[in-house]
């Protein structure tokens, strides 16, 4: 079967995909973006979190053919400039993970990087004060890692957080 899917602003098509085949596959195997990672396949670990239509999933969850004519958006697509390949500035969340020590093995850090931006997005960017530390554990419970214990992690999403609302509050005055 033939997958059109809107990725990270572009109109690309999988060919061959089978109909169990799913989204995450299709975005690592057929299309290159090798971002949202394979763990658990299951839906439990969080590390293949992607945008679809704006809402967050889990892509091993989804099967491919689901996405048809649909808009996903991975943690590539989270660079400034999205799109495939080349070098693209960070976002503010991938900045703020990497300046916050908040990135070890890199395995669960895709998932948490669109999960932290689906949170800031519902916060910050909608012109509420920084998510608190149980909103932040809330939005990202399905999200597991084994190497940092959350707190840096945490100390990630607040950094990011400020920045967002620092660079809201510098675009208003400009």
């Amino acid at each position: 079967m033939r997958v059109n899917i809107n990725v990270n602003g572009q109109d690309v098509t999988a060919d061959d995909v089978w109909p169990g085949e799913s989204l995450l596959y299709v975005l690592r195997e057929r299309l290159g973006l090798p971002g949202s990672k394979n763990a658990c396949e299951q839906g439990e670990c969080g590390s293949c979190t992607v945008y679809l239509d704006d809402v967050t999933v889990c892509s091993c969850m989804v099967a491919a053919g689901q996405a048809e004519g649909r808009r996903v958006r991975t943690v590539e697509g989270l660079a400034d400039g999205a799109g495939k390949g080349g070098d693209r500035p960070l976002n503010t969340v991938q900045q703020a993970f990497l300046d916050a020590g908040a990135v070890q093995c890199g395995f669960c850090t895709p998932g948490l990087l669109v999960q932290t931006d689906d949170l800031l997005n519902r916060t910050v960017d909608a012109g509420r004060p920084a998510p608190t530390d149980p909103e932040i554990r809330e939005a990202l419970a399905g999200n597991l890692c084994r190497c940092t214990g959350y707190e840096k992690i945490l100390d990630a999403v607040h950094l990011a957080a400020a920045r967002r609302a620092d660079a809201d509050t510098a675009g208003s005055t400009a």
